[in-house]
């Protein structure tokens, strides 16, 4: 596997940040294209990538903040380019509104990549638009656990207006880009945790519609989430991002994180990134420095492996949301520095701040949508 990384920015265009010795530009495979959804929606930058790769599937998302080695910066792109030595990678496209659902989106992103030498299934999707939790159970729906499925919800920094994904030069709201990589070279580990503290009772949700939350314990959810938020319920939806919510289906399902993208005053109703089906539990959740960054350490951890064996990785693919960098905000490096600390400063870093993030809880379990997680996947050939 070879790496390259650029950064583009408006005042001097693309500037290469490091590269592998053997890179080669015509041999690209795969463009891995983070930034702000002002430089993205230009196109001006794409055009440039695609021109530069010209055999490369470029992907490109825009995001809360754009990861650079161990760096978090904004209102730039950052482009990871690899070249595969043995692994084969195939792309697929498909637009929220020309299918019925999320959960249809996700089953026709999974159709078009099955296939048996199919090892691992990236996933970008639009983060507003598309309700993550239903795009997962679509995706589950047709590929086998031993695939694992991981990627991240696009971002828009803290202002939830809208999204942009491009598979190459087709960049816009609604896209999901899934890419496929196949071949017995690759491989795959994955990590995700949170770190973040609960308080308050456990709740009950008695009233829900897919991701919309009506009521918990026969009360109305965003009266009760204002008066936990105080003064900072005049600064919802994004003073949300300092409040999630964990929430558990069963006694017996891991326990996921949502966060709210909206809230509707008329309706008296959240939306989330994700499902709240009635009958889950609930309970508000509040940050805590230290065990948010030990969260990363910990899914870092987890990365390491490959079938229970460790691994040195080449590349480490990091979605962290959008909301752990509001919380950590000057600490925010730090998280990524976490990571450094386990997989060494040889290995390439990227990834983005992202409205939601996608892996499965647990080696040999489905993917998960979750919230407020350092979640990361590691790859390597060696």
């Amino acid at each position: 596997m070879e790496i390259a990384q650029q950064i583009y920015k408006d005042e001097s265009g693309w500037t290469q940040i490091k590269s592998t010795p053997g890179f080669s530009s015509a041999s690209c495979d795969l463009v891995l294209a983070f930034g702000s959804k002002a430089k993205l929606g230009a196109k001006k930058a794409l055009k440039e990538l695609s021109e530069q790769y010209p055999n490369a599937q470029v992907i490109s998302c825009s995001t809360a903040g754009e990861i650079s080695g161990i760096s978090v910066i904004n209102e730039t792109i950052v482009a990871t380019a690899i070249s595969f030595d043995k692994t084969k990678i195939k792309p697929a496209l498909v637009n929220y509104e020309d299918v019925a659902n999320s959960e249809e989106a996700g089953i026709t992103i999974a159709k078009k990549l099955q296939d048996e030498s199919l090892k691992h299934v990236l996933i970008i999707s639009d983060g507003q638009m598309v309700n993550g939790s239903e795009l997962v159970k679509g995706t589950n729906s047709v590929l086998p656990t031993k695939i694992p499925v991981t990627g991240g919800l696009a971002g828009d920094g803290t202002d939830f207006e809208g999204t942009l994904v491009g598979l190459n030069e087709d960049i816009k709201q609604g896209n999901i880009v899934g890419i496929g990589f196949y071949g017995n070279e690759l491989k795959i580990g994955f990590g995700s945790h949170g770190g973040w503290d609960e308080f308050g009772p456990h709740r009950k949700v008695t009233k829900s519609k897919g991701n919309i939350l009506y009521e918990v314990d026969d009360q109305n959810a965003l009266e009760l989430y204002k008066k936990y938020l105080g003064p900072k319920a005049e600064e919802l939806p994004g003073s949300a991002l300092l409040f999630p919510l964990s929430m558990r289906v069963t006694d017996d399902s891991p326990t996921l994180v949502r966060t709210i993208l909206s809230v509707d005053e008329k309706e008296q109703s959240m939306t989330f990134a994700g499902d709240i089906p009635e009958g889950a539990t609930v309970r508000f959740m509040k940050s805590n420095f230290d065990r948010l960054i030990d969260g990363a350490s910990k899914a870092a951890s987890d990365g390491y492996y490959f079938n229970e064996q460790p691994v040195n990785p080449e590349l480490v693919l990091l979605i962290s949301c959008v909301g752990r960098k509001v919380v950590l905000d000057q600490r925010i490096e730090e998280e990524i520095e976490a990571v450094e600390e386990i997989f060494g400063n040889e290995t390439f870093y990227c990834g983005f701040y992202s409205y939601g993030e996608l892996a499965p809880s647990s080696v040999g379990t489905t993917c998960d949508l979750h919230n407020q997680t350092m979640t990361l996947t590691t790859y390597s050939e060696k």
